[in-house]
Formats: C-alpha cells, sequence, structure tokens
C-alpha cells in the first residue's frame, strides 16, 4: 500500500500531473484495500465519478491502431472540475491524523505515470504506400501519430504498422515541444514490431529506458500508456489481463502470443507500453471490432524474441516454423484407425511444406506426438502454465532460426524419434510486402507481377469476394515447390497495336516462356530478354497462349512506356543501374 498527502485533492494532484489520466475503478468493500476516512457510500460515489467512458469505431474484426485504419471518439469528460468538488466535500479527513492510501491498482498507475513521463515518446510517421495495379507508382503520401518506449541501448520500440512504408519518422518526448528525427533501425511486421534510433544526444537527456518484466498472470492488472486520439498529452488506461493465447497479428496476418485485456486501446495507442508494477508487460497494438474495452498487447517472449533476433543478426529474421499443416485427433475412430494406443495423444499431418526440413523426415499421415519432449493433445494444444493450454505452434514460434526440435512421430503404429532443424517459411504468395517497392516487367504492354496479397488488396476491404476467385484460392492455399519460387501473373495489358486482342488475357497465371517453366519475375525476364528465337510465346493458364515477334514488341515497349509516362520498364530488383539504362537505350533505338 502506498500513502501519499494528507487529503485526497493532494493524492489526485500527484496522480494528474496535467495528464489525461483515466481513474482505475475502485472496488467495493470486498476488494481488500481502502481509503482511510471514506465510506463505503464515498467509495462507490467516487468509483462511479471516476470511470470516464471511450468507444472505438473499427472497419475489420481484429483493428491494428494506426490512424489510417480506424477512428475514434473520445466523449470528453465535461462535469470532471465540479465533480471532483463534490467528491471533496462527501470526503472528511481530519489533517494530517489521516493519511490517504491507494488501492493496489491506484499504486500501479501511479507507478505507471511515473515510469511513463520519461520513457514514452509520440511518433509522428509520413509513409506512402505502393500502388499494386500501378506497381511504377506511390499512392499518396498520408501522416499518422503512434507510441513508443526507450529500451537499453538508447533504442525506442513501437508496433511495425505505425512506421510501415515510412518516409519520414519523428518523435517527441512528454513535455518537449521539439520533435527530432528518427531512423527505423529493424521492423518485423510479422511479430508487428519496430526499433527507432534518434542520433540526437539532446533527445536522450533525461530519457531512461523500461525494462521488460514476465508474461502476466489472469486478472493482473496493467496499465497502458501512449498517445491515443482525441488529445495530444499523454494519456494512461488500465486495466486487467483477461486471456493469454496465439492470437491472429492483422498486420503481419501470422498466429503468435498475444494478451487480452479489458483496458481502452485506440488509435494512437499503438506501440505503447503496457506496464505491470516498475516493468513492461507488453506492447499495445490492436483492438477487437464490436466489442467494448477489449485491446490486445504484444508479450514480453515475442517481444525478446525480436530483439534478440535483431541484436544477434543485425536484422528482423522472422519467426520459425515447422511446415506442417495438422488436423486434430480428438475424433475416437480416426485414433483407432491410425493405431493410436489410449495413453497416445498428437495431431495428424495433413499437408508438408516441400521447403521446409520437415518433409526430409515426416511424411502425410504421421502423427506428431510431442515437440521437444512436451506431449501434444489430441486437439494440438500443450500446456502453458496455471492449467491453462496453447497451441503447440507456440512452441514452435519461440525457436531460433536453425535450432533443433525433436519430434516424436506415430507412424504405422510405431513410435520413431525424428530430429527436424526449423527456420523462417516463406509462402508462395507473399501475405504483407511493406517498406519495399512491388515488382513489375513490362514488355510490348504486357505488365508481368508476382502475386502478393497486397495485390489483392487493392480490390477493397471485400477482396476475397471481388478478387479474381482462382488467383485469391492459389494466394492462400499453394505451397512453393522449389526456392526463390514466385507466382507470376500477366497483370494488365497497356493497349497498344502490337498486343491487340490480347486485352482479355490479363489476370491469369504465367507458366511458360518459350516452353520453358517461369521460376520468378527475373527469369520470365531472362527468357523474354534471351533473343535467340524471332517469336516469344507466353503460355497462360487455361491453356491460353500469347505470341509476339520480338524485334516489334521491343520497339513498340519504348513507345508504350512513354505514352503512360512509366520511367522504366523494370522494376529495380530485376537488374542494377547500369543494366535498366542499357534497356532504355536498346529500347528507344
Amino acid at each position: 500500500m502506498l500513502r501519499i498527502g494528507s487529503t485526497l485533492r493532494t493524492s489526485r494532484k500527484l496522480l494528474n500531473r496535467n495528464l489525461h489520466f483515466q481513474c482505475p475503478t475502485v472496488a467495493g468493500d470486498s476488494a481488500g484495500s481502502s481509503i482511510a476516512g471514506i465510506t463505503s457510500v464515498h467509495l462507490r460515489r467516487f468509483t462511479r465519478r471516476c470511470n470516464y467512458s471511450s468507444s472505438v469505431n473499427n472497419t475489420s474484426l481484429f483493428s491494428t491502431l494506426s490512424n489510417n485504419n480506424s477512428s475514434t471518439s473520445i466523449a470528453p469528460h465535461t462535469d470532471r472540475a465540479e465533480e471532483n468538488n463534490s467528491i471533496e466535500s462527501d470526503v472528511s479527513i481530519d489533517g494530517d491524523a489521516a493519511g490517504v492510501v491507494l488501492s493496489d491498482g491506484m499504486m500501479d498507475s501511479y507507478l505507471a505515470i511515473e515510469l511513463a513521463l520519461n520513457s514514452v515518446v509520440k511518433i509522428f510517421t509520413v509513409s506512402s504506400s505502393p500502388n499494386y495495379f500501378l506497381p511504377w507508382q506511390n499512392k499518396s503520401q498520408r501522416e499518422t501519430t503512434g507510441s513508443g518506449f526507450v529500451i537499453p541501448g538508447k533504442r525506442i520500440l513501437t508496433n511495425a504498422h505505425v512506421v510501415a512504408d515510412h518516409t519520414f519518422v519523428l518523435v517527441r518526448k512528454h513535455g518537449s515541444p521539439t520533435k527530432y528525427r528518427a531512423t527505423v533501425q529493424a521492423v518485423g511486421h510479422e511479430c508487428d514490431l519496430a526499433i527507432l534510433v534518434v542520433e540526437s544526444e539532446e533527445f536522450w537527456e533525461g530519457m531512461n529506458f523500461l525494462e521488460l518484466g514476465d508474461v502476466p498472470f489472469l486478472q493482473e492488472a496493467v496499465a497502458v500508456v501512449g498517445y491515443p486520439q482525441g488529445g495530444d498529452n499523454i494519456s494512461i488506461t488500465k486495466g486487467v489481463v483477461s486471456r493469454v493465447e496465439p492470437t491472429q497479428y492483422v498486420h503481419g496476418a501470422s498466429q503468435l502470443l498475444a494478451i487480452q485485456i479489458d483496458a481502452a486501446i485506440n488509435p494512437g495507442n499503438s506501440g505503447g507500453p503496457a506496464i505491470m508494477g516498475d516493468r513492461v508487460a507488453g506492447v499495445a497494438f490492436q483492438n477487437l471490432s464490436g466489442a467494448e474495452n477489449i485491446g490486445y498487447i504484444i508479450p514480453v517472449p515475442v517481444i525478446k524474441h525480436f530483439i534478440a533476433g535483431v541484436e544477434e543478426h543485425g536484422e528482423y529474421v522472422g519467426f520459425c516454423s515447422l511446415g506442417l499443416s495438422c488436423q486434430p485427433t480428438e475424433n475416437a475412430q480416426i485414433r483407432e484407425y491410425f493405431q493410436m494406443q489410449s495413453k497416445l495423444t498428437g495431431v495428424l499431418v495433413s499437408r508438408i511444406n516441400p521447403l521446409s526440413d520437415a518433409s526430409r523426415v515426416l511424411k502425410k499421415d504421421d502423427i506428431v506426438l510431442s515437440f521437444d519432449g512436451v506431449p501434444i493433445a489430441n486437439d494440438g494444444t500443450v500446456p502453458f502454465r496455471n492449467r491453462e493450454r496453447i497451441t503447440f505452434d507456440h512452441l514452435v514460434s519461440m525457436k531460433k532460426p536453425n535450432e533443433t526440435a525433436e519430434l516424436k512421430v506415430l507412424r504405422n503404429g510405431e513410435v520413431h524419434d525424428f530430429k527436424i532443424t526449423i527456420h523462417p517459411l516463406q509462402p508462395l504468395v507473399p501475405v504483407h510486402q511493406f517498406d519495399k517497392l512491388p515488382s513489375y516487367f513490362i514488355f510490348a504492354g504486357l505488365v508481368f507481377i508476382p502475386l502478393t496479397q497486397p495485390f489483392l488488396h487493392e480490390y477493397g476491404e471485400e477482396w476475397y469476394n471481388t478478387s479474381p476467385r482462382r488467383l485469391c484460392e492459389r494466394a492462400l492455399r499453394e505451397l512453393p515447390k522449389k526456392p526463390g519460387e514466385q507466382f507470376i501473373i500477366l497483370s494488365q495489358v497497356l493497349m497498344d497495336d502490337i498486343n491487340a486482342g490480347y486485352e482479355r488475357l490479363a489476370e491469369l497465371q504465367v507458366k511458360k516462356v518459350n516452353g520453358v517453366d517461369v521460376l520468378n519475375l527475373k527469369h520470365l525476364r531472362q527468357l523474354v530478354e534471351d533473343g535467340n528465337q524471332k517469336n516469344v510465346r507466353f503460355d497462360l493458364d487455361d491453356e491460353r497462349v500469347i505470341v509476339l515477334d520480338f524485334e516489334s514488341a521491343r520497339i513498340a515497349t519504348s513507345g508504350i512506356l512513354k505514352r503512360h509516362r512509366i520511367p522504366h520498364a523494370m522494376s529495380s530488383d530485376l537488374t542494377d543501374v547500369q543494366d535498366v539504362a542499357e534497356l532504355q537505350l536498346a529500347c528507344s533505338t
């Protein structure tokens, strides 16, 4: 318990300190803590008057909390001063004889304020996202704000979506009117975390770093600190932990451990710390649409895994995967069919990524019984703590790249022990492509690109229903068969005499060029520019064919680029600057 001041007015001044502070709910007599000299009636009145409300309007089931993704409307507490005076008039404390005793929840909030003042910063980001329909262009720039906090090593930790596709980043510390230029040192979009650095020594004067703590238990109180929309000053909201389990990370479309809390987390809170005691319990990053006061924070194990990878390799290395798709074996008949004895539990392997090390030793219809000695239940979960259970994917994701995992597997009624090297795996169709320009190659007005989910997202919020059905299905289900493989499509046809009659063949996969299977976009470009044959033949999906005269198509490409104001016939990742200049010269000759 913390005893401060001689009156309730004194304690409130210490708590507020010119901050926008959301007062924690004070439980009744059953809470086990009280404020000396206040009756139970006064306690209830104090509780009622200190609950300030906020609401969030989101457009998706889960929402990351950047300003451009959702909006917030915070109802101001207009009668705050009047109610505060009313509270004081109701409270009778005899001078210094009776101090004010804060409850544990209020003490946590008070400590959170003290820690936040010299640790939490506001982040201002200017960003510009690519236009995947016109991959040689960018969309209009936009300005967003977020939060971050200082960690050891003069670094700032925040969310990846706060600085995604950034062109300029500034940070401002509490109580300062000055904004300082920041650089993104590392970013992990799967785990929605990023590290910023500030070169100015003036910025670091008086700043304190925050220490990472542990995963909080259920019903433990946390205070979320940040700069949500609705004001410019720092804000603190308090809540309790209601759930700890792997959750869909909206920004990176990954499944990682997350903590659900009942504190209000609004746009602008992204990247702010969730403080428990004097340590960080997580990083605020998204909320649940259509629900009141359900927010999510990234837990410390995920944060430490991200930071350790950056410190060890100098850049973000990703989270590991076994490359398996598994099916529960809760049905008694399927367990009997695969000869699972009554004491055995596990999950059925239904599909294996050909690029994973698991494809070397595992087979379809194997039963994975345990991972690193931890038994896997028939529903795919493993023990976590305090009788909680989580999916065994969490154990996999916490492994370092190229580490070895031990699997106990049931095959044809016999138990085998296998060792598998695990590492991050990339899908055939990338789920996201932040902080990089799209790849493209234009030949005779035919625009070739690798299929990505951001390209499908250009069809709108209902992209799953409005995008080309065949491309959408393949993007979500197909696996790569070779290293470096890409799913190449003809995205559109820029009309010209050279390609007349081919305009309806857009949005189809390109399978072969001159009879050779296409591996990726760079390989396609090499096959087209080979020039050993008079004609160039493209074999597309649905057995469609495009044939062009190479010399005529090469000459026509220059005019098409000028007409559409396209600076280059290909993206910079396909060739170096010298090759681009030579190609442009050849096209214009």
